[in-house]
């Protein structure tokens, strides 16, 4: 089959339109198409992955390097919910003042229950 016989070839070619040659274009695309793919969009257990022993047993390492130590603010935001906010001169918000308070009254509610577990027999 032939192509259109309206108008001529200029109309349809976009050669002025272009701030970049086609061949910086493709090049371009080709250098994005690695890094498509999402992080975590396979699952590290998935009994039909092709991934080879060693491969798996590299990203275990990994994996167990990634739960490092926390850094200081995320250990102080465990005791204190309010504290990000706070540290940077706002007013913490609603959800962090009422998370903090369930977190004192629990923290009550177990120092007059006591100990219990294994930490208690010793």
């Amino acid at each position: 089959m032939s192509g259109s016989n309206v108008g001529s070839a200029s109309t349809y070619e976009a050669g002025d339109q272009r701030t970049q040659p086609d061949s910086e274009i493709n090049k371009q695309k080709e250098e994005a198409r690695f890094h498509e793919g999402k992080e975590n969009a396979h699952k590290a257990n998935d009994a039909k992955d092709e991934r080879s022993i060693a491969n798996k047993l590299a990203r275990e390492s990994k994996r167990e390097e990634e739960d490092g130590p926390l850094d200081v603010e995320s250990i102080q935001y465990k005791k204190d919910a309010t504290l990000p906010a706070r540290s940077h001169g706002n007013e913490p918000s609603k959800g962090a003042k009422i998370d903090q308070e369930l977190r004192e009254e629990e923290e009550e509610i177990l120092k007059k229950k006591g100990n219990f577990g294994p930490a208690a027999s010793n």
